[in-house]
C-alpha cells in the first residue's frame, strides 16, 4: 500500500527544502507518518492482517530513529517537525 504520488509530492513540497527535496529527515518523517496513518486505518478494518500489522510496527520503528536524529542533530527543526505533524504531544 506506498502512498498515492499525488500525496507524496504534496507532502514533499510542504516538508522539503527544495521542490525535489525527499531525502531529508523533515520529508522522511513526514512521508511515513502518512503511511502509518494510512496503514492504521486499514489495520480497523482487517483486525487480522498481520503481516500488515509488522510493516507499521518497522515503519514507526524507523521513524522514531528519524526523530532521534533530528532531535540530536537540528533541535529547532524536530520541535517544528513535531508540531506540524501532531505528534507527541
Amino acid at each position: 500500500m506506498p502512498l498515492a504520488p499525488e500525496k507524496k509530492q504534496a507532502v514533499i513540497k510542504d516538508f522539503g527544502r527544495s521542490d525535489s527535496d525527499t531525502g531529508s529527515p523533515e520529508v522522511q518523517i513526514a512521508i511515513l507518518t502518512n503511511r502509518i496513518a494510512q496503514v492504521a486505518t486499514h489495520l480497523k478494518a482487517n483486525k487480522l492482517d498481520t503481516h500488515n500489522r509488522r510493516g507499521l510496527v518497522q515503519m514507526v520503528s524507523r521513524r522514531n530513529k528519524l526523530l532521534r536524529y533530528l532531535a540530536r542533530t537540528n533541535p529547532e527543526k524536530y520541535r517544528e517537525t513535531i508540531k506540524r505533524l501532531g505528534l507527541r504531544k
